[in-house]
């Protein structure tokens, strides 16, 4: 019996290079950012809680070192296991898991410790639990006092940045993004479905909105795209961890040279910069 016959859709093989690229960002043995962390980090000492509601499982925040360098590490925990995903809410922070984010920035800034944070989220929790205690708010009190931090700062699009979940936590000096992962204001399906009223159509709303690394980073809104392994670094994950890990020391080498004051002055004009678009008449 035919698919029309039955009602259905078949599978057809993605020929979206802006799919391939969406299906490589969440392909399920892909390095999270925890891996990273561990891999690239050594002594890494994780500090739980907001000192408000409580502590939130999807977000992990804690002093590290890259190298010689002390440094406050944050990364977005996905977990492996069916268990462990919901326990991490698939990797979506709640409040709290801002809140937590930005307590541990603003020790960094005390101590004078960069803040280096690795992404891979659809988003920000989107419950009403959430929503009754303030993820707009914290999301946007992410924003605003990251942009102003007075330490160095770099944040890393490992897999999905999706929306302003992710922008909460990428306000920083320099935005990395993997070859193969994908940096949107929204997810091509819920794009397909408000744009199309059909979820299907996601391949061609990933397309359009034109969220792959290379894509992006022609937009300015983000500073380097670093190379993973061609097919992905799920299929190499060593290779990958250790071609960030250079990229990262290059780049706070870079920040360290730079005066506090012209960080935060050039951050914030970075910022304001992006996406701005004039046409005459």
């Amino acid at each position: 019996m035919s698919d029309q016959q039955t009602g259905t859709n078949s599978q057809v093989q993605p020929t979206s290079p802006a799919w391939i690229n969406v299906e490589r960002a969440r392909h399920p043995q892909r390095p999270y950012p925890m891996n990273f962390i561990e891999r690239i980090f050594t002594d890494f000492s994780e500090i739980h809680g907001d000192r408000a509601y409580g502590d939130d499982d999807a977000l992990a925040c804690g002093m590290a070192r890259l190298g010689d360098e002390e440094v406050m590490a944050i990364g977005v925990r996905k977990g492996g296991t069916i268990k462990e995903r919901i326990k991490r809410n698939f990797g979506m922070p709640s409040p709290e898991g801002y809140r937590k984010a930005l307590r541990c920035m603003k020790i960094a800034e005390k101590f004078g410790r960069p803040v280096i944070s690795f992404i891979d989220l659809p988003g920000a929790y989107p419950g009403v639990g959430a929503e009754e205690r303030g993820q707009a708010e914290a999301i946007a009190r992410n924003i605003l006092e990251m942009s102003r931090l007075r330490v160095s700062t770099i944040s890393v699009i490992t897999g999905e940045g999706g929306s302003g979940g992710a922008l909460a936590l990428a306000v920083s000096d320099r935005v990395l993004i993997l070859t193969n992962a994908i940096y949107s204001v929204i997810s091509p399906e819920q794009c397909a479905v408000i744009m199309w009223r059909d979820a299907s159509q996601r391949e061609l709303a990933a397309a359009a909105l034109r969220i792959t690394a290379n894509e992006v980073s022609r937009l300015g809104c983000v500073d380097d795209v670093i190379t993973e392994p061609a097919e992905g670094a799920h299929t190499d994950p060593e290779a990958a961890e250790g071609l960030l890990g250079a990229a990262l020391k290059r780049h706070l080498a870079e920040l360290k040279a730079l005066p506090v004051d012209r960080l935060v002055r050039e951050r914030q004009a970075k910022f304001r910069n992006i996406a701005q678009f004039y046409s005459e008449g």
